[in-house]
């Protein structure tokens, strides 16, 4: 407990250091109280403070934890942060990252940079992160690591271990070795444990097993979200001839489905994902992520007046149905939220296809059945009870068909978005709630018009 406040304390006090104006004597300051900060706190730091201020507090740390907290780092933030470094700093920087994560870090800064930080690598270096650079931006092989250690098949397990004692610091992973045979074709996998329980004699080809592997063309999240869905804790990347050109693991697929997942939880609610934290945006940045969407959701809203405008004689005949109209929309608009964001997430973790759109439909179809049955019925004894049972039949009535229709559309948009290469979580909560609030007007002032027999 003693040393988690003296952390905080020295946090607190490293933080109010980098706001202040920094001078020779600050940098001692800075210098001092970055020592007494442990790394989790230093990578909070870093980035939740400008560019320049994560600047002055790098050029504190030591060559190791500076790269520890900078691998830390979203890859835009890394690219922000590169700007306000010298160019020794960055060198080190880069020279420490593996393959993947200075392809990542790469393809954020201006081409002239990354050519002058390429040409400082050594060409082994260079050639693996090329490879890497090679693949689209959406494409798991852009996040493999290419540096694996493989077994070749004919080896014995004396001979595959001498091979791994001897790398043991290269690659990224030794817990799972892919076997390889004539032209680096992928057989299959050989688990460190495996291969340490096996006979010295045991030929590898013995213990090879079957091994799940993902195209390097592969999206990135239908990759990491089958590697999840197996548990794996690595997962070989192959080429178009089954060649194995990398290696997946656990904390590269991690960092993919937190940025996926972050993406669609801000589209689902009508916003563009920060590029980095919240406390280190800056006001013009939150503003950009959310004035397109509102613009957008503003303009479509205006169908909604539209429809208002063309049912204003039935409002001016009967006033009360105005009372009603906040619950309908607010009704449909989250029972189509809730369907949308349900089968967003079956589409997301591979529990529903594209070819399932007639199962889904039909299932959430009898789902808005059986909500609007409920609601409809507690909604027209309520309206009935107060306001006579000619307008409780109309709230129910609505409430039943709302139900329906939102359930329905709210299953059907994310799969049709996904059908055309859209992101679902686009098509999802925004749009279907403006859809809804149009269409369940017409169904309430169409349903409204029939009951009471308006004109």
């Amino acid at each position: 407990m003693t040393d988690m406040t003296v952390d905080d304390s020295a946090a607190d006090r490293l933080e109010s250091a980098l706001s202040g104006r920094i001078d020779r004597s600050a940098m001692d300051t800075v210098a001092n109280l970055a020592h007494q900060v442990s790394l989790p706190e230093l990578t909070r730091l870093v980035h939740t403070t400008t560019p320049l201020q994560s600047a002055v507090l790098f050029r504190v740390l030591d060559k190791d934890g500076a790269l520890a907290v900078f691998e830390n780092l979203t890859p835009s933030y890394q690219a922000d942060l590169i700007q306000n470094l010298r160019e020794p700093e960055i060198a080190d920087i880069v020279e420490g990252l593996d393959p993947d994560d200075r392809a990542e870090l790469f393809g954020e800064l201006p081409a002239n940079v990354t050519r002058r930080l390429m040409s400082g690598l050594d060409a082994e270096e260079r050639e693996m992160t090329t490879a890497v650079l090679g693949y689209p931006k959406s494409a798991i092989g852009r996040y493999m690591s290419p540096e694996v250690l493989s077994l070749h098949e004919d080896w014995t397990a004396a001979e595959a271990m001498e091979v791994v004692h001897s790398r043991i610091d290269g690659p990224e992973t030794v817990y799972l070795l892919p076997v390889v045979g004539p032209g680096r074709v992928l057989l299959g996998v050989v688990s460190l444990r495996n291969l340490i329980a096996a006979d010295e004699s045991t030929v590898i080809s013995e213990i090879v097993r079957d091994s799940i592997s993902t195209h390097a063309l592969t999206d990135r999240e239908e990759a990491s979200r089958q590697f999840l869905s197996h548990r794996l804790i690595a997962m070989p990347v192959v080429d178009e001839e089954e060649r194995l050109v990398g290696i997946l693991t656990m904390d590269d697929v991690l960092d993919i489905v937190d940025e996926e997942d972050a993406e669609d939880i801000a589209r689902s609610s009508g916003s563009e994902p920060l590029d980095r934290s919240y406390l280190s945006s800056t006001i013009v940045r939150l503003v950009r992520s959310r004035i397109v969407w509102l613009l957008v959701l503003a303009v479509s809203a205006i169908l909604t007046v539209q429809v208002l405008e063309v049912y204003e004689d039935r409002l001016d005949q009967v006033v009360i149905l105005a009372l009603f109209i906040p619950l309908l929309t607010g009704t449909g608009g989250n029972t189509g939220n809730q369907a949308a964001t349900t089968v967003t997430r079956a589409l997301a973790v591979g529990e529903v296809r594209v070819r399932d759109l007639g199962r889904v439909i039909w299932r959430e179809l009898r789902v808005g059945a059986l909500l609007g049955a409920v609601l409809g019925l507690l909604g027209f004894l309520v309206a009935g009870l107060v306001y006579g049972w000619a307008i409780g039949l109309v709230i129910g009535l609505t409430l039943l068909s709302v139900c329906i229709m939102a359930a329905t559309v709210g299953g059907l948009m994310p799969i049709i978005a996904k059908r055309v290469g859209a992101d679902p979580a686009v098509f999802s909560n925004p749009f279907i709630s403006t859809f809804c609030d149009a269409t369940g007007l017409i169904l309430y002032f169409s349903i409204a018009t029939a009951v009471l027999g308006l004109s």
